[in-house]
């Protein structure tokens, strides 16, 4: 068959290249949604940037097409989800601007040691005022870099090679890695404490919204500098604004905020100790031509039946397969996600049970599931079968398995067990009336199930607490008090003659704040409040 690929962004030429290779393309750009919508459905392959919107109704119409490639990282203008339930692989670059990234991180943590942007727009001036600008070295200071994924961790190469000593903090990233980066992995207020720069390189996700605030911020060192050019939402910029007036910090550069575009009026396109650059993290000429190059090989692997390293959403399964293990891919997510948010940051190995009729079968995508639940909390990463590979072994992690015919009461059961030096941390699950349910917390029977439609939407508390009346209706007159309505509750126990110890897990309409879970906590008999997001 003879295939077809729609390019409706413009891209480097050496991507349009590499797919002729191996189809007919066309390049038509500035298509309107519904433009788009009438031209897919004679398209096998689609390949954007991020100006075209790939929308439920364009994917819709899309009879024919199998894969569309994002020449970029974000995947925010496709609709991923549309696209899956369609059997579309949708594909995009991850590393191709890592190292434009990385550069422009070092350039604006340069340029804020050696005053250069102040000082070129004096000189335009006609100014010639060296002794405003005196600058410091590099050299012998300290940087700490705040997550050390592909970019932070290419940073941290730089910084070496600059003779800086770097910190690390990434609660996911094992000591070995660290050392092989020359990165002295540390506390986040530590890092804060000791670090003449600081350079944010986290995924932005509900939990390091504002990780730096004003109460960090303050932690800093008096007269450190601060490197943005992750996302904007990171940190707190009417914070930031009074950390540079009051002299706590000497000086920031961000290539990225939380509004983009910014509003003309931000003070902080005005402060005369900010850098700011419109994020540019992946404009350069190298950047822009690896990720057409990486997305157009992405793209015809997919259209050649072979698989893609860099797929984003799950591939299609054997009928056979898809039939028996993909109910449960939800049930594994689960079981990820809240593992990881009960066991934090100090658990070593990762252990996956697989029980009953899903033992017979191929559960790589359930493995793929269960790792994207652990990382969900932490990362904006999509993991999926093909991925899976490429991101355990970006971030060191091991994961063990474990296949069982006997799933005890249950026809299948999946779980999660994260291991730690406190202990185990195990989460199990299953489908209950075909809805994905948890069903074991640690060794305590529980039933719990999502209660939002959409991720990020769910909120819940898992409180362990001494078996003895009168916990839940305490608990219970808190939350009301706070005026938090509890729309399920679902408690465990062990043997009574056993153990003292039992277990309340409540979804909630809303995210509790830090002082509501103080008070929580200083419920006598309350001994652990873990807040989780699904």
């Amino acid at each position: 068959m003879d295939l077809r690929i729609l390019v409706a962004d413009q891209i480097s030429p050496e991507g349009i290249e590499i797919l002729k290779g191996g189809a007919a393309v066309d390049v038509r750009t500035g298509m309107t949604p519904q433009e788009l919508a009438e031209t897919l459905p004679s398209y096998h392959g689609l390949v954007v940037r991020s100006q075209t919107k790939v929308t439920r109704d364009a994917l819709e119409k899309a009879s024919q097409l199998r894969v569309v490639g994002r020449a970029g990282v974000g995947v925010d203008n496709i609709d991923v989800e549309a696209a899956s339930e369609k059997g579309i692989v949708v594909v995009n670059a991850p590393t191709g601007n890592t190292i434009s990234a990385a550069e422009l991180t070092v350039a604006l943590l340069l340029a804020l040691a050696r005053h250069l942007v102040a000082a070129d727009q004096s000189l335009h001036r006609g100014e010639w005022k060296r002794s405003s600008f005196v600058g410091m070295e590099v050299r012998g200071k300290t940087a700490g870099i705040i997550g050390l994924g592909q970019v932070g961790s290419a940073v941290a190469r730089r910084l070496r090679a600059m003779e800086m000593t770097v910190l690390g903090f990434d609660p996911f990233v094992p000591v070995e890695r660290a050392q092989l980066l020359g990165v002295e992995l540390s506390g986040l207020d530590a890092l804060l404490e000791r670090s003449d720069f600081v350079s944010l390189h986290c995924a932005l996700t509900p939990d390091t919204r504002h990780l730096l605030d004003a109460k960090r911020i303050r932690r800093m060192k008096r007269g450190a500098r601060l490197v943005n050019a992750a996302r904007g939402g990171l940190v707190d910029e009417v914070a930031l604004l009074e950390a540079l007036d009051s002299g706590q910090l000497a000086g920031a550069a961000l290539d990225v905020f939380e509004e983009e575009p910014p509003s003309k009026d931000n003070p902080l396109l005005h402060h005369p100790k900010i850098v700011t650059t419109p994020h540019l993290g992946a404009s350069t000429l190298e950047a822009q031509e690896q990720v057409a190059v990486d997305v157009a090989r992405e793209v015809l692997q997919v259209l050649v039946g072979k698989p893609a390293t860099a797929a984003v959403n799950a591939p299609v399964m054997a009928p056979e397969t898809l039939a028996a293990v993909g109910p449960y891919l939800e049930v594994a997510d689960m079981c990820g996600t809240v593992a990881m948010q009960l066991a934090g940051p100090g658990w070593s190995e990762v252990l996956i049970d697989y029980r009953g009729e899903l033992a017979r079968h191929d559960v790589t995508a359930l493995k793929a599931a269960a790792v994207a639940g652990l990382l969900s909390s932490i990362s904006e990463e999509r993991v999926n079968a093909v991925s899976l590979p490429h991101v355990l072994s970006r971030r060191g992690w091991q994961v063990q398995e474990r296949m069982a015919d006997d799933a005890g009461p249950y026809t299948n059961l999946v779980s999660v067990r994260l291991r730690g030096s406190e202990g185990d941390v195990v989460v199990s699950g299953t489908l209950v009336h075909g809805k994905p349910h948890i069903v074991e917390i640690s060794g305590f029977e529980v039933d719990v199930s999502r209660s939002a439609p959409r991720r990020g939407e769910d909120h819940m508390l898992i409180i362990e607490n001494e078996d003895r009346p009168g916990r839940i209706g305490a608990v219970g007159t808190a939350l009301g008090q706070m005026d938090v309505n509890v729309s399920h509750m679902a408690v465990g126990r062990r043997d009574p003659g056993e153990s003292r110890e039992a277990i309340m897990v409540l979804s909630i309409d809303r995210r509790l704040r830090d002082e509501e879970i103080d008070s929580l906590a200083s419920i006598p008999g309350i001994e652990k409040i873990v807040q989780i997001r699904f």
